[in-house]
């Protein structure tokens, strides 16, 4: 197969994995950039040991090499890193499978699929996997992870002690749940129903209401006296007397 064809195979091929499933999904512009350097890098650098006597183990020493400075540099995801190899791969076939035929198309086909099947929202959706810190020191695993299955509202998968602090009183903790799906949670949220008032309060509540009104009711008595018996204002010769 020409190399010109394996190119812009490899060129469409990076700007679905870039345009059509990484970035729609996860939304970071510095790996959009990333992804292309490194994939039109590779495939230039492969391009050209292809047509020369040096052999392919360069290549993939080239490809180790890479991933190597690449992933030192930041730390990223694990997803991100699967991206990441991806692009390395597409563009190692793009360079150097030109022997290969049509093969190399089927190979940069199965990239991009796994990648699409690997990743996709609705593939394991429900388990999760997060760093708690608990405000307690837990040293019982069985009491940690009930506790944990309490504050998740989940299934607890595995729980990892990362730090056990006994002088602050907490736990760091990587835990590996199965959140419930939304449907399950009967009736409403706790959290958004209305605080629970005390009896006390309740009661106080209830006599500030009742001397409320009896209030008003002596306001509108005297109001009402006032209109109909209201007593005589004191006259000049009254206070004369």
């Amino acid at each position: 197969m020409p190399a010109a064809v394996l190119f812009a195979a490899d060129l469409v091929a990076i700007g679905v994995l870039t345009f059509a499933l990484y970035f729609p999904r996860h939304r970071r512009r510095d790996l959009v950039v990333a992804f292309l350097g490194v994939n039109v890098g590779v495939l230039a650098v492969a391009g050209a040991l292809s047509t020369s006597t040096v052999g392919a183990g360069l290549g993939l020493g080239l490809f180790g090499v890479l991933s190597i400075i690449r992933l030192r540099s930041s730390e990223i995801d694990q997803r991100e890193v699967a991206y990441y190899f991806a692009a390395l791969a597409l563009g190692l076939i793009g360079g150097l499978g030109s022997s290969l035929g049509a093969l190399a198309l089927v190979l940069m086909a199965m990239v991009l699929v796994a990648l699409y099947v690997g990743d996709h929202p609705r593939l394991l959706r429900g388990y999760r996997q997060q760093v708690v810190v608990v405000d307690r020191a837990f040293g019982d695993h069985a009491a940690l992870v009930a506790h944990l299955e309490q504050l998740l509202g989940a299934r607890v998968h595995g729980a990892t002690v990362q730090r056990l602090d006994l002088v602050d009183d907490t736990t760091v903790v990587d835990v590996r749940y199965a959140a419930a799906p939304a449907g399950a949670r009967g009736g409403a949220d706790p959290r958004l129903a209305a605080p629970a008032v005390p009896a006390g309060h309740a009661q106080r509540a209830g006599l500030a209401g009742h001397a409320g009104h009896a209030g008003h009711g002596g306001h509108a008595g005297g109001a009402a006296s006032a209109g109909g018996t209201a007593a005589p204002a004191p006259t000049l010769s009254g206070i004369a007397r």
